[in-house]
């Protein structure tokens, strides 16, 4: 393990006491927030048709972060993607806080994902005629803030990424790994309760990876729900459960991602 890391389910966050990491534990005994049950997700029809995910159970409660790993194509966006409600199962229940996410219009379901739900997207998704502060702020407008509380909460995130001197400046800008933290105060601001991050750190060097993994670590151990896609095992060490995923099917949970290299070897079925 790396940067302060150890071996287990609940990794070590640098200058954090022992016993508010231990507090992680008590997620446990919490209902779940987000409870994937049976999920399937089938792409295209007939012969062409692919079977991205395949009766895939998942329950992540508050105070847990959740670590999917698996190889390419094995399902880990499409799992985020329906975790998200950006994407609908074939079959199965999507629920976040009790809410069946397939039971919801779509104007309510973007009322939910605004209100309890910050996502990550690997391609970033900032609008190129917004500034940092109002790309962040964007979704604390659409569900009714004033223009000044959603600046002061996206200032506030900036801060908690370190990156203050960015408000005002638009994407473009930006390099590519300040864009990528900007999308990750986006995810974090406000009071959601549901935090989901598709390789966060692929733009960053090791050090403000860290970083971000840090900051996403506490919104956890704040009381978030966390689930955290990565194909690295020192990224996954932040989690507190790991699950890994192959040919859409969940092969094996674990709190120890060391274990994960000979879960990955491809299938010689």
């Amino acid at each position: 393990m790396t940067g302060g890391q150890r071996s287990g389910a609940a990794p070590v966050v640098p200058g954090e006491p022992d016993d508010a990491r231990a507090q992680a534990g008590g997620a446990a005994a919490r209902p779940p927030l987000l409870e994937l049950e049976n999920v399937t997700r089938v792409h295209g029809e007939g012969e062409t048709a692919v079977k991205a995910l395949d009766g895939v159970t998942l329950r992540v409660r508050s105070g847990e972060l959740v670590a999917v790993m698996g190889p390419s194509g094995s399902g880990k966006s499409t799992l985020l993607n329906l975790a998200g409600g950006l994407d609908r199962a074939t079959s199965g229940a999507v629920r976040i806080a009790g809410i069946d996410l397939g039971g919801l219009r779509p104007r309510d379901l973007a009322r939910l994902r605004r209100r309890q739900v910050g996502v990550v997207f690997q391609d970033l998704n900032l609008i190129p005629s917004l500034t940092a502060a109002e790309n962040i702020g964007l979704p604390l407008e659409l569900d009714g803030d004033s223009v000044s509380r959603s600046r002061r909460n996206a200032l506030d995130a900036l801060d908690q990424l370190g990156l203050r001197e960015l408000a005002d400046r638009y994407p473009d800008q930006m390099s590519g790994g300040q864009q990528q933290r900007v999308a990750i105060a986006r995810a974090l601001v406000g009071s959601r309760q549901l935090v989901l991050a598709d390789e966060p750190t692929g733009a960053l060097d090791s050090t403000t990876g860290e970083g971000v993994l840090r900051v996403l670590r506490q919104r956890v151990d704040d009381g978030a729900a966390g689930l955290l896609v990565t194909h690295e095992a020192r990224h996954a060490a932040w989690a507190d459960r790991v699950v890994f995923l192959r040919d859409g099917v969940v092969v094996d949970t674990t709190g120890d991602p060391d274990t994960a290299d000979t879960l990955l070897e491809p299938s010689t079925r």
